[in-house]
């Protein structure tokens, strides 16, 4: 009875309770707060664990579909780009130089959101920069993209400056849109974007590319879309509006 109790705990308090449902529950109050957990059958246990890993598994299809979607509409190179899903107090993202339209479960990797750990050395080169977002925001997804107008305009605006965005629905969507500097995989950067995606769905980094967060992989997506596309209006706009006044 003492080993199935453990294993309750541990499996139902840390990964069902802790990790998914309220990962900014305390952990040590969650055996007291569920002490019935030790009377449910060790059978069922087994069956709620095959449920968690079958959400696992969830996860990094969710990251390929839209790894996929990515590299089709243009918004990132196959090779480049990143993506994550929080779950509780850990992420799954994309490993380095891993090609987001061809993802599979080897693709991905599990890290600590808390701290660096052993696994970083095959995480995306960008995982600091996710642990800090997820430290520092509510956003469970993330997908940073190299959508090419994005990249444009902030070249145009430079670092610490703001896109404002002519197009309605940017300016409804997004408002104006931050861009911020550091080196890639960067400290300096990892606090520039955490501290921007704080009050913004989504921002750009100068020269680089597009960091947008969501609740889900399909609220991040939309907001890259939307970074690009109010982009993409403005530089061309902008473009025929120089070209009237020069031929005057």
């Amino acid at each position: 009875m003492e080993n199935t109790a453990t294993y309750l705990n541990t499996i139902l308090t840390d990964k069902l309770y802790g990790r998914f449902l309220y990962p900014e529950a305390n952990h040590s109050l969650l055996p007291v707060i569920f002490p019935f957990f030790c009377r449910v059958p060790e059978v069922i246990v087994h069956k709620l664990y095959g449920v968690l890993c079958l959400y696992l598994a969830k996860m990094w299809q969710e990251i390929a579909k839209y790894g996929r979607k990515l590299v089709e509409h243009g918004l990132v190179e196959s090779n480049f780009g990143n993506i994550s899903l929080r779950a509780g107090d850990r992420m799954i993202i994309t490993r380095t130089g891993a090609a987001l339209d061809e993802i599979t479960v080897n693709n991905v990797v599990e890290v600590d959101i808390r701290d660096t750990s052993s696994m970083d050395i095959i995480a995306s080169s960008e995982a600091v920069v996710h642990r800090e977002i997820y430290r520092q925001t509510s956003a469970l997804a993330i997908i940073h993209a190299h959508a090419p107008y994005a990249v444009v305009e902030s070249l145009l605006a430079g670092p610490g400056e703001k896109i404002s965005p002519v197009d309605s629905e940017g300016q409804y969507f997004l408002g104006e849109i931050p861009v911020v500097g550091g080196g890639i995989g960067s400290r300096e950067l990892a606090g520039n974007l955490a501290n921007a995606l704080s009050r913004h769905r989504g921002a750009i980094v100068y020269s680089h590319g597009t960091f947008a967060v969501g609740r889900t992989l399909g609220d991040a997506y939309i907001v890259t879309t939307q970074l690009e596309h109010s982009c993409k209006v403005k530089y061309l706009y902008e473009r025929v509006r120089q070209q009237k006044k020069e031929n005057k």
